[in-house]
């Protein structure tokens, strides 16, 4: 039933206080709930002077806790709190999407939008609490837990007075006395004790309180009034539309009540000690007897009620006082009346009854009248709702219509486009068509004329034909008789230079014996077992190499491939020089067989210099004194090979694979297949200079660039070709790229860590002047190229001569072979004297000097002329075989 106050002029009536400590007063219908439940006694040095009340985003709850609030806050200043709950999960266009899923720019945007709608919540709160005259703060804290924020603000800032929501309308229940809302319990629980929690729970109009910090006492009665549980549970406050609350007695009649002034029983009042009986007003006692007595017994009032009900059109207000008792405001009229009934005795007590009935039917019919307006205002309010949802709806599909006229429109439109295009097109193409067709009748008309022209042509060329025939068979005669012209010359020129050959040999002859022998084919495939791809040591570009046993010698023997164009001429070439050459660091060749096309070779069992600067199949690095010694080997055998007379020998494919190890790591130099003898050039730029051109063939990353370029090949391609391998030995880089690697760590100083570590520590001096040399063998310009004999040589002999007596020790197996640089290069044995003549090379002192004095003035090594017949003890060298040979 709706409740309607009667507007009249009001006069206090003063009833007796009541203790509503612990008082339940709950409504049947639309009453509102009061529970008064004591938790724990609050600190006493905490402020007092601020309520706080704890806010959230739901407007029409939170409101209504606000109002509470501002009714009951006592003269305490409000401060409204919020904990802004971060959304985890974002709706896009559909269903919520996590926000671990989402781009952080879009979750960003959407917390942003989130906290700009808290701050206009907030706003809101505070233009509420402005508008009813109040001056509030603001506090708000971003947490994912709602009640964990409110727990810990409370701790925080030391808040004693709180008021908050205390359930949702789902939880919502009439005899509720314990808070439903997980939040409520939690903060109830989590909170200090010296908080005061004000827990409001709001449906429709009700307002319920739950006040947990109040101290439960027992209600008791007055003198004059009998107090039973069922007159505490009968009373009851109800919120209605403008902001009051309604006092109504389950026996009769509600009336209308305001809680704004409402007081419940807090610390202040307890620290006074007041009792229930003490708090009964002394001077409302007397009016509260006089109603008491006039009122008959079981008709209007009920002695079991906590107080006594008035007119039915009383507006009864709960007020605090400073007596801390409740006041109940009727109106004057009824107040009069009641002093009228007191001092006349004589009007009976049936007038007073009729009063009561009229008052009473008439509050009945504003009842129906207000419970009317309700249900229609609420049918209306279901109305507008359903109506804001169909507008709604309308909009949403008017949006839709507009997104998709314009998607139409847009699509329309580039369709129109695309048409335009289209017929520009085909204007385009008719336009061509025209011409073409143009074209196509000015060529038949021209065919005609070309088919006669064609006619004629083709006479023409009949009778050129002829002639040509003829030409070409004078030509073909013409050039038979060249060709035959041009072998007899070459036959001329050849028996020319076999017979240079001849002689130059028979010249050194005397120098230079022969060391040749012939192998049958059987030989061979007996040494190979049959050319077994087990024995098979290496293979190259002109054959394969193999292991074998040739009368009782351990062998290398080298098969040529017979389908190579070149493989008898690499054949005989290396046959020719190998046989009539003998140099320490020379491959030996030992015979051949020219029936399988095979050269044998001395063996080396420790392969070749490329393999161990790879360290193939788990072999040492070499230290970087044996590195100096190879360099000063190598450099010693191209010397030799560059001064023969009269023709020089440029090997021409020099490279670590080409460069051979024996069993005491003396370098031996091989693969003789490409070189080529040289002579004087006199049309060079140097007429010294040794040339002859011929097709570029070798390693490209050796080979010369002039030589790449020019097919010129010279002693100076060789000299490129011994700077590269200096630098491989020098940091044990590949080729490609390594002069710009090397010249780049000079410029910056950075050459000790270009060095190869695996070498052992290399004497930084000396390995820069090494650089320095390889790169000016290097240049591009071979004209800026060192010379062997009279540059590099001066440069390695030395280093060489050092580096003898530490350098690299083979292992104990290995100690009973000699090393090569111990012996004397005429005698073939260990030097007792070693002396150090005027080409650099050491030799015995008793040896050399028998060469001199038998006539000869040349480098019993490079056949150079000698500058000076001095020779120089090598005492390094000498304590070197002194150690060796007196090793265990």
């Amino acid at each position: 039933m709706a409740l309607v106050e009667i507007p009249q002029p009001m006069n206090r009536i003063r009833y007796p206080k009541i203790d509503l400590t612990g008082l339940s007063l709950r409504n049947n219908t639309m009453g509102t709930e009061i529970v008064e439940v004591e938790r724990r006694t609050p600190s006493p040095e905490l402020k007092e002077d601020t309520l706080f009340v704890a806010l959230g985003k739901d407007s029409k709850e939170s409101e209504t806790v606000l109002m509470w609030a501002l009714h009951n806050s006592s003269g305490r200043k409000i401060c409204i709190l919020h904990i802004h709950q971060p959304a985890q999960k974002i709706s896009m266009m559909g269903p919520k999407v996590s926000i671990a899923l989402l781009d952080e720019h879009i979750v960003r945007e959407h917390h942003e939008n989130e906290r700009q709608e808290m701050q206009k919540i907030l706003d809101k709160y505070v233009r509420t609490c402005a508008q009813a005259g109040v001056r509030a703060e603001k506090l708000h804290k971003e947490m994912d837990s709602i009640e964990k924020g409110i727990v810990q603000l409370v701790s925080e800032l030391g808040i004693k007075w709180l008021v908050m929501g205390a359930a949702a309308n789902k939880s919502y229940s009439r005899r509720m006395v314990e808070p439903k809302s997980k939040k409520a319990i939690y903060v109830r629980d989590e909170t200090p004790s010296f908080c005061h929690i004000s827990l409001i729970q709001c449906r429709a109009r009700k307002v319920d309180v739950v006040n947990m910090e109040v101290e439960s006492t027992s209600l008791q009665a007055s003198p004059n009034v009998e107090t039973t549980p069922s007159a505490l549970r009968s009373l009851s406050v109800t919120e209605g539309q403008n902001g009051r609350s309604n006092l109504s007695l389950p026996n009769y009649r509600r009336v209308r009540s305001d809680t704004h002034g409402m007081k419940f029983p807090g610390p202040s009042d307890d620290s006074r000690g007041a009792t229930p009986q003490s708090r009964l007003n002394r001077e409302g006692s007397s009016d509260w007897d006089s109603i008491s007595r006039r009122s008959p017994s079981g008709s209007h009032f009920s002695t079991c009620s906590s107080s006594e009900i008035i007119d039915d059109t009383a507006s009864i207000t709960l007020g605090r006082t400073e007596g801390s008792e409740i006041e109940l405001e009727v109106p004057t009229i009824v107040h009069n009346e009641w002093e009228h009934h007191r001092q006349s005795s004589v009007e009976s007590n049936a007038f007073e009854g009729n009063i009561h009935d009229e008052l009473y039917n008439r509050l009945e019919q504003y009842v129906v009248e207000a419970e009317t307006f309700q249900r229609e205002a609420y049918e209306e309010s279901v109305r507008r709702k359903k109506a804001e949802k169909d507008v709604i709806d309308a909009i949403r599909r008017a949006k839709t219509l507009e997104t998709m006229y314009a998607e139409e429109l847009r699509q329309r439109k580039e369709i129109e486009e695309a048409l335009t295009r289209g017929k520009e097109e085909v204007e385009k193409l008719k336009f061509r068509l025209n011409e073409v067709m143009n074209e196509l009748r000015v060529a038949q008309e021209q065919k005609s004329d070309i088919e006669c022209e064609i006619a004629n042509s083709d006479k023409i060329v009949e009778d050129l034909k002829h002639k040509m025939f003829s030409a070409v068979e004078l030509l073909q005669k013409y050039k038979k008789e060249r060709d035959e012209l041009h072998v007899e010359r070459d036959n001329a020129l050849r028996v020319a230079e076999e017979l240079r050959r001849k002689q130059a040999e028979e010249a050194s002859s005397p120098c230079v014996p022969q060391f040749f022998s012939e192998f049958s084919f059987s030989e061979i495939e007996e040494a190979t077992n049959n050319f077994d791809q087990a024995l098979k040591i290496g293979e190259g570009g002109y054959g394969s190499i193999y292991r074998g046993v040739l009368r009782h010698t351990q062998v290398a023997i080298k098969k040529l491939h017979p389908n190579s164009s070149q493989g008898p001429l690499e054949f005989q070439q290396e046959v020719n020089i190998l046989s009539k050459l003998r140099h320490p660091n020379l491959v030996t060749l030992i015979g051949a067989c020219p029936e399988a096309w095979a050269l044998v070779y001395e063996y080396l069992p420790n392969g070749s210099l490329e393999d161990r600067l790879n360290c193939k199949n788990n072999t040492s690095p070499l230290s970087w004194q044996t590195r100096i010694r190879i360099v000063a080997e190598l450099c010693s055998v191209l010397i030799c090979l560059h001064s023969c007379r009269p023709q020089g020998i440029v090997h021409g494919d020099l490279k670590p694979a080409n460069i051979l190890l024996d069993s005491n790591l003396v370098s031996k130099l091989s693969d003789f297949g490409i070189c080529r003898l040289l002579y004087e050039d006199e049309y060079s730029y140097n007429n010294t200079t040794l040339c002859c051109n011929t097709q570029p063939k070798g390693t490209f990353v050796y080979m010369d660039p002039e030589f790449l370029s020019t097919g010129e090949l010279t002693s100076k391609s060789d000299v490129y070709s011994f700077g590269i391998i200096l630098l491989r030995l020098l940091t044990g880089r590949p080729a490609l790229g390594i002069t710009k690697e090397v010249q780049y760590a000079l410029d910056k100083g950075n050459l000790k860590n270009l060095l190869d570590a695996t070498a052992g520590d290399w004497p930084f001096v000396q390995a820069k002047q090494l650089a320095h040399l390889a790169m000016r063998c290097c240049e591009m310009d071979r004209r800026r190229r060192p010379d062997l004999a009279s540059e590099i040589w001066r440069v390695l002999e030395p280093m060489r001569v050092s580096c003898g007596a530490s350098s690299f020790r083979l292992g104990s197996e290995e100690r009973c072979q000699i090393p090569s640089y111990f012996v004397c290069p005429i005698f073939q044995e260990i030097m007792q004297d070693p002396v150090v003549a005027a080409d650099g090379f050491t030799y015995e002192a008793e040896a050399l000097k028998g060469w001199l004095e038998s006539g000869h003035d040349t480098s019993p090594m490079t056949n150079l002329k000698l500058t000076h017949c001095n020779l120089v003890p090598n005492h390094a060298l000498r304590s070197g075989i002194q150690e060796w040979l007196q090793q265990p």
